[in-house]
């Protein structure tokens, strides 16, 4: 039996993609076959499909891409269980995270990053929040440690991850302030933030208000300029940048931060998201409570993902970017 999917065989711009019939995967014990729905676009996404930066290849192809698939977050339904899989049955609606989710279907560890969907959730919003979810929990309840009474800056409010943040720190009873462009301000006003500020008017990093949390999505502040924003105890985690040059890009910045850190009275914590079911768990309860809503930008077809990943290099996208199948 054959599927569409999304192939790419060498690196460079979105127009290398194709769309083709390739073999259905069957799942083997332990593992679960889902039809996908819906899948969202991601960094990650763009890193591969470009081969950038450089240091990328030696894990992804150093010529050319050793996976031939492209995606990671996903929606749908379990079209059929491997041997000795119980948590799991056909028929059942899951989100959660797979190489080469732009497909038609694709397979997944019953015991890897796998779980039910959210209730009242559409697939393409339950596709849209495995890794900007993941990522915003893990920077907020892991390594920024929010809580009640906190005060917390998200730059880059309006993103994907910054959606999510912006509402996970509202759940955690922080006071919140959000960082975006003026067209963005009452949509992150509407995810609760209690302060917006227009990037375009004011520079964050100079209005002399202190933050004990700092989620910095954007990487368009220098250190010293973020350490200002900080209260002397507060903590900043850098989750993108620029420059680095074409062979270590963003993490080329990371990295020199880690080294940083210790050095500094502030924490600056650098982390790679853990993709897990038990967070996704964690994820569908706050949709479920009704504190978390993913946002999402556009959705387009999967023959049109060329398209889409355009769209999300232009970096102008509100929330995220969605294939639906």
């Amino acid at each position: 039996m054959t599927m569409k999917a999304i192939c790419y065989h060498a690196y460079g711009p979105p127009d290398v993609i194709e769309l083709r019939d390739v073999a259905r995967p069957v799942p083997g014990d332990g593992e679960v076959l889902v039809r996908v729905r819906a899948a969202a676009v991601n960094p990650g996404d763009h890193h591969l499909l470009r081969g950038s930066p450089y240091i990328l290849r030696a894990m992804a192809g150093p010529a050319r891409p050793k996976h031939p698939g492209l995606g990671n977050d996903l929606a749908g339904v379990v079209e059929a269980v491997g041997g000795g899989v119980t948590a799991f049955e056909p028929g059942d609606e899951v989100f959660g995270c797979a190489r080469g989710a732009f497909a038609e279907y694709v397979t997944v560890r019953a015991d890897g990053p796998l779980a039910h969907k959210p209730a009242g959730l559409t697939f393409e919003q339950a596709a849209a929040l495995p890794t900007s979810g993941l990522t915003a929990l893990r920077a907020l309840r892991g390594e920024g440690r929010v809580r009640a009474g906190r005060r917390v800056l998200v730059n880059g409010a309006s993103g994907g991850i910054g959606t999510c943040a912006v509402q996970l720190a509202k759940a955690y009873g922080a006071e919140v302030t959000g960082v975006c462009s003026g067209g963005n301000a009452d949509l992150v006003r509407s995810l609760g933030a209690d302060h917006v500020i227009d990037y375009g008017k004011e520079d964050f990093t100079r209005t002399g208000r202190r933050y004990h949390f700092i989620l910095d999505n954007v990487g368009n502040r220098t250190v010293a300029d973020l350490r200002r924003a900080l209260t002397p105890d507060g903590i900043l985690v850098p989750n993108s940048g620029t420059g680095g040059g074409p062979w270590f890009g963003v993490m080329g910045r990371l990295i020199r931060l880690k080294a940083m850190s210790p050095f500094v009275r502030h924490t600056i914590v650098t982390f790679v998201t853990q993709e897990n079911a038990g967070d996704l768990a964690t994820l569908r309860e706050l949709v479920e409570r009704g504190k978390l809503t993913p946002v999402i930008d556009r959705t387009y077809p999967l023959s049109e993902l060329p398209e889409a990943i355009t769209h999300f290099e232009g970096r102008h996208a509100r929330g995220k970017i969605v294939i639906a199948l």
